[in-house]
């Protein structure tokens, strides 16, 4: 594998995950509603959850989605009723005083682990991104030499660079939860986080098998 032709797929990768979809959404709104204490378990709910749809691509259920009108529509209404709950769950979360002096009011507290499964099914049951590596990757193989390397080399690519986007959102928005104190807005920022998830769950029920 040649080094510009690994420069141009991460280049590419790079600014497709810019993007920001309903992963991205939930890992701001999971950093807004908690903080940086969420960070750990998003980002490794997306790290599991693309490396989960890049395999099941390579394995060929990309290439049965892109073909199944039925499976498609499937895991996309399921990704989509999903979102939509984690976003009125998220919405309707009382805000509760914390004793420290670190903030006034928060969310009620959600554990790691849940808040790790939640990101990884988002991910992992995203049809498009299924699809998309399907479509994606082999634009970058070079058929001349090993594909199986060049395979494993890409998606250790791609891990990396999701992980790094995830973080980043995340840090960000939970930098900018650092100065929300007063209970009130910290119940608009709730609400914001749940809008931003059912937008995202509302958005995937629009996608078209044909656009994948």
């Amino acid at each position: 594998m040649s080094m510009s032709l690994w420069l141009a797929f991460v280049a590419a990768s790079a600014v497709l995950l810019a993007i920001p979809g309903p992963t991205v959404l939930l890992v701001i709104s999971y950093a807004l509603g908690h903080g940086k204490r969420s960070a750990t378990a998003t980002v490794a709910g997306v790290a599991l959850g693309d490396f989960t749809a890049m395999t099941a691509s390579m394995l060929g259920l990309g290439a049965l989605l892109a073909t199944s009108a039925t499976l498609f529509t499937v895991l996309k209404w399921v990704g989509a009723a999903y979102l939509i709950y984690l976003g009125t769950k998220l919405w309707r979360a009382p805000v509760v005083s914390n004793e420290g002096p670190g903030e006034v009011g928060s969310v009620e507290k959600e554990r790691p682990l849940r808040i790790f499964l939640h990101t990884y099914i988002v991910t992992a049951l995203n049809p498009k991104s299924i699809i998309f590596f399907v479509a994606f990757l082999p634009q970058f193989l070079n058929h001349a030499q090993p594909i199986a390397f060049q395979l494993v080399i890409f998606e250790v690519t791609f891990l990396v660079l999701a992980t790094a986007n995830a973080a980043a959102y995340g840090l960000m928005a939970s930098m900018a939860r650092k100065t929300i104190r007063k209970p009130g807005v910290q119940r608009v920022v709730n609400r914001t986080g749940g809008s931003l998830m059912i937008g995202a769950g509302l958005l995937a029920v629009g996608w078209k098998r044909a656009a994948a």
